[in-house]
């Protein structure tokens, strides 16, 4: 184990970064890692189905995104909305921030916002004038390396075939190699985390003890907790479909799993151990990203490396709208 944020960097050409998705969500290329013995297979994500018994279940996050970039009619002020308190008032990044003081006023998404409070962190309360019109005048909120404004493209793309739940802004972008036949054909259910800020924000302290997550808020249903339950209980395994579903499940600390929702800020990196995931279904992370952590807990940080060198070596596509990563 490591708490040193140096110790998860890897090498990654930038021309392996994926700005966009594949010409169909099915047509991922999927590296599998059996964790105990070190094996590496290359497959295609159209295995996936493959891996799975009839006595598994598979766990995925249902949040959906919301076009949450925000431009002022001027262009020249950029809000990202966070985490919604009500119809009218929002925590939100903005850009740039010297534009954007307490009491400042901009004309944006078919409204008013003004600046209520800055916080600690340097994001701002906003008070909308009437609600904000995200379904015209939002963006989705797609990660800044593809650096590029998003498109009618990624209103589809950046968003799971199962996506129900408004919440996130970023995608739990595991999911978004499936679809809708893929997933009928395997045992499954759901759970709710929106994904947050955190996804934006690089881990800033070498000594990881010092990094603290982001809260983001979850629902873990009572028939999936029970159909988790059940699983276990017959010897089947738990496949999770994302680091985010992984976080809702080891944030539950009883067993057997009961229904819950409230927030989470769960840490998760080595030495972490696993309660609730058997196996992993993941894109490809960031170096020196809380994610690329919570891969290396399920595994260990030496053989994950090794994995993402052999990715690079065989021209994986990376991050988002990138190839995936089967742990088992």
């Amino acid at each position: 184990m490591s708490d040193k944020l140096s110790d998860y960097q890897f090498s990654l050409p930038p021309e392996l970064i994926a700005s966009r998705p594949a010409e169909r969500r099915e047509d991922s290329r999927m590296l599998v890692l059996e964790r105990r013995s070190g094996k590496i297979e290359h497959r295609r994500f159209v295995d996936f189905p493959d891996f799975i018994r009839p006595t598994d279940l598979l766990v995925l996050n249902d949040s959906k995104v919301i076009p949450a970039r925000l431009h002022d009619v001027s262009g020249k002020i950029e809000i990202l909305l966070l985490e919604k308190k009500d119809d009218l008032h929002w925590i939100a990044m903005v850009n740039p921030g010297k534009k954007m003081r307490s009491g400042a006023c901009v004309q944006v998404a078919g409204t008013k916002a003004s600046v209520l409070e800055i916080m600690d962190d340097g994001t701002r309360l906003l008070e909308f004038e009437s609600p904000p019109d995200l379904e015209n005048h939002g963006e989705m909120p797609i990660p800044p390396y593809f650096q590029r404004r998003s498109d009618d493209q990624d209103k589809e793309r950046y968003q799971t075939v199962y996506s129900r739940e408004p919440g996130s802004v970023a995608a739990p972008t595991a999911g978004l190699h499936f679809t809708s036949d893929i997933l009928e054909s395997i045992p499954h259910d759901f759970l709710t985390l929106h994904v947050g800020a955190g996804t934006f924000r690089p881990v800033k302290s070498e000594d990881l003890t010092e990094h603290k997550m982001h809260r983001e808020h979850y629902t873990l249903p009572e028939h999936t907790a029970h159909r988790i339950n059940e699983t276990r209980a017959s010897g089947g395994r738990i496949f999770v479909v994302g680091t985010t579903t992984s976080r809702v499940l080891e944030s539950q600390y009883n067993s057997p799993l009961t229904q819950a929702s409230g927030s989470t800020e769960i840490f998760i990196r080595p030495p972490h151990a696993f309660r609730h995931t058997d196996a992993l279904l993941t894109n490809f992370h960031l170096p020196c990203s809380t994610l690329l952590m919570l891969v290396s807990a399920l595994s260990t940080r030496d053989l994950i490396l090794s994995a993402y060198e052999e990715a690079v070596r065989e021209k994986y596509r990376f991050f988002s709208y990138g190839d995936c990563m089967l742990i088992l």
